[in-house]
């Protein structure tokens, strides 16, 4: 329990469920399933905007072992070492996370979500998440692993990488593509 092989084997993963076959004997569990296994959202912290100067109306919800939102994707580029990362007009050489080596994530290649940085409205630490934490991103028909990579703006919420919006099939161009509602971030929280 805890530790998630594959997409069908997500149910290890959240409340309610145990490592096996889908509890109605079909395929691979689907985006909807996961989203049903959440629930409702039980409020941790102050909501957030989806831009600059939006309204904050993006709460952060809790069910179990994980942490999760519904918002936009913007494209995050920070740390890529792709041509179409480094010509980014936001392009940050940085990432919050590093590799085994100590370098910055590749946005390009790897797939992470960005977090908000810590503030009287939600301080991720507080609730048992860190650089690294393993993460799901639910868009349509599709689901992603990827981890926690970087923190960004504390105000706003709802992005991702270059890899992670490529895997979702979202528009990827850091400026852009994106989309302006309809994916849902997970994060497993603990050690585990």
């Amino acid at each position: 329990p805890g530790l998630c092989p594959g997409p069908t084997d997500i149910q290890c993963c959240l409340p309610g469920t145990d490592a096996g076959p889908r509890p109605d004997g079909g395929g691979a569990i689907t985006p909807a399933d996961v989203l049903a296994r959440l629930g409702v959202c039980t409020r941790i912290g102050g909501d957030y905007a989806k831009d600059v100067g939006g309204t904050a109306n993006i709460p952060v919800c809790q069910t179990a072992n994980v942490v999760w939102w519904t918002a936009d994707f913007d494209v995050d580029c920070d740390g890529g070492r792709g041509a179409i990362c480094m010509s980014d007009p936001d392009y940050l050489p940085d990432t919050s996370a590093v590799d085994s080596m100590g370098r910055p994530l590749d946005a390009s290649t790897l797939p992470f979500i960005v977090i908000p940085l810590a503030s009287t409205r939600f301080r991720y630490a507080d609730h048992g998440i860190s650089a690294g934490q393993v993460a799901l991103v639910l868009y349509g028909g599709r689901m992603v692993f990827g981890i926690f990579g970087d923190a960004g703006p504390a105000s706003i919420i709802g992005e991702g990488s270059f890899a992670m919006a490529e895997a979702l099939g979202i528009p990827s161009n850091p400026s852009t593509g994106g989309v302006d509602s309809g994916v849902t971030y997970l994060v497993f929280t603990g050690p585990g």
